[in-house]
C-alpha cells in the first residue's frame, strides 16, 4: 500500500544510520514494529502487583514425570 507522509528527513536518516538500514522503508518498518512492541511491554509492566498467585504452588512437582 503506497502511502505519503511528511516525516522529518533528518530523524530518518539518523534512524538510518543508527539501524544500519540500507532503505527508509526498512528503517520506518522497523520504527513502527519497535514501538509497537514497546508499548504492549509498557501494558504488561501495569499488570505487576495486580495478578493474584498462589504461594503454595510447586511448579518442581509439576515437572515430575508420572
Amino acid at each position: 500500500m503506497a502511502t505519503n507522509l511528511a516525516l522529518d528527513n533528518t530523524l530518518i536518516i539518523e534512524a538510518q544510520k543508527i539501524g544500519g538500514f540500507k532503505t527508509k522503508k526498512d528503517t520506518v518498518n522497523t520504527a513502527l514494529l519497535e514501538f509497537i512492541q514497546r508499548h504492549k511491554q509498557l501494558e504488561i509492566i501495569k499488570l505487576f502487583g495486580k495478578i493474584d498467585y498462589n504461594a503454595d504452588y510447586n511448579y518442581k512437582k509439576n515437572r515430575e514425570r508420572k
